[in-house]
């Protein structure tokens, strides 16, 4: 459970407009009211044994071959998970099928779900029922009603600020929250990721509404594999749509505002670095689920995907100090533990025997001639999106063409960061 002064500082409830303006200031996402029950304080005796019958067990699984680190002791996550974002092969996790509170980290699914359903052009004139249905003290970006936006704008607003006026947008264009809701558990279930019920598409507290950190990083797997997924989540700050406005002449503006990154090992804080070699992905934060997030960075040619739920620590970006520190530990483990369990691969990828195989370097489909990533595009070639903060990206090939699709799913292109100026 959460410190009470956190319940207290999560809860806060304010009037709609003052909700804007908070979110438009506030570095983080604001907390939901906690749903009618609280989260069980210890995982299930057996949980999921998908990716392998190790992560169905509570408590910490991995396995230090000679020489390899061991792992870091202040980590207090109710649960976490170290994964080869190519291999898929997990290095350590701890409860990583427990299924919790995901808070906006469920707005990689969000993404991963609809991303591909309109070009980057294409443009939404807000209207009253669009936002509706928010919950209190939900994070926003500042969508106003009447003000047309692209669905560019909207996804730098689901990203970057984590935005649920900007998801409910996108939902209203994909036919309503409830059409939306169906679109990603149906999703989730192509992608194996069956801890997870989708209630509502913003990641707001919803009694029923859960995922895990299995699953997290199933989603966070798939995204990547698509180009703007991937520039999204390495976006430091943009320039965001403001209101019109008309002079006393009757002439009409509109000027943007900044947003920046509330991913802090993306954007860095008072107390927070920037992470080396980082490129995404989602944060969040709400009463039920504490401080959730996954993570990708990449160094020396290595890409691992780390997951944290819920740190019981009550220190300021705890969840990204953890994931830090368990990125470090996975960047010095690589190749020096046996892997505990592996990130499958959605239903469309995994191939139906053994025996079926192929080559990298192909055509990017898998040995039965399935296409590597479910229901998506997967997109390589150039292009970052990376605003100020931290200089550009380059998208970098780091494993190409088919593999033992039941064994490997291959990352296609992953955004490499370079060091600040």
């Amino acid at each position: 459970m959460p410190a009470p002064k956190k319940a207290l500082r999560r809860s806060l409830t304010v009037t709609s407009a003052a909700l804007t303006a908070l979110a438009v200031l506030s570095p983080a996402a604001l907390a939901a009211p906690s749903p009618s029950s609280s989260p069980s304080a210890t995982p299930p005796a057996s949980m999921s044994a998908v990716g392998g019958a190790r992560l169905g067990k509570p408590g910490t699984q991995v396995d230090l071959a000679g020489g390899a680190p061991v792992l870091p002791k202040d980590v207090t996550a109710r649960s976490w998970i170290v994964a080869d974002a190519e291999s898929g092969d997990v290095l350590a996790a701890h409860n990583a099928h427990w299924k919790l509170a995901p808070a906006s980290t469920l707005k990689m699914l969000f993404a991963d779900t609809l991303l591909p359903k309109w070009p980057k052009t294409a443009k939404r004139k807000v209207e009253f029922s669009d936002l509706s249905g928010m919950g209190a003290g939900s994070s926003l970006v500042g969508v106003k009603e009447e003000e047309t936006y692209t669905v560019h704008d909207l996804w730098l607003g689901v990203f970057l600020r984590s935005g649920n006026d900007a998801v409910h947008v996108l939902s209203a264009m994909n036919d309503g929250v409830e059409k939306t809701v169906e679109d990603m558990n149906a999703h989730a279930e192509e992608l194996q990721a069956g801890d997870t019920n989708v209630v509502s598409p913003d990641g707001y507290d919803m009694p029923g509404q859960v995922s895990s950190a299995y699953d997290l990083t199933l989603f966070a797997r798939s995204g990547l594999q698509k180009k703007d997924f991937r520039e999204y989540a390495s976006t430091v700050s943009a320039e965001f749509p403001g209101e019109t406005k008309k002079d006393k002449k009757g002439k009409t503006s509109r000027e943007s505002f900044e947003i920046q990154n509330t991913n802090r090992l993306l954007s860095g804080d008072s107390d927070v670095e920037v992470y080396p070699g980082i490129a995404g992905v989602k944060n969040g934060n709400t009463t039920n689920a504490g401080s959730t997030f996954t993570g990708v960075a990449e160094q020396g040619g290595k890409v691992l995907l780390v997951t944290v739920m819920d740190p019981a620590k009550d220190e300021h970006n705890e969840v990204y100090k953890e994931t830090a520190r368990l990125f470090d530990w996975g960047f010095k483990a690589t190749g020096k533990v046996q892997p505990v369990g592996r990130l499958v691969g959605p239903k469309s990828a995994e191939s139906p025997s053994p025996e079926a195989s192929g080559e990298a370097g192909g055509a990017g489909k898998g040995a039965a001639g399935t296409e590597p990533v479910a229901g998506a595009q997967a997109t390589g070639g150039g292009g970052v999106g990376i605003a100020a903060g931290i200089t550009a990206g380059v998208l970098v090939l780091l494993a190409g063409g088919a593999f033992l699709v039941n064994r490997k799913w291959p990352l296609p292109d992953l955004v490499r960061r370079r060091t600040r100026p």
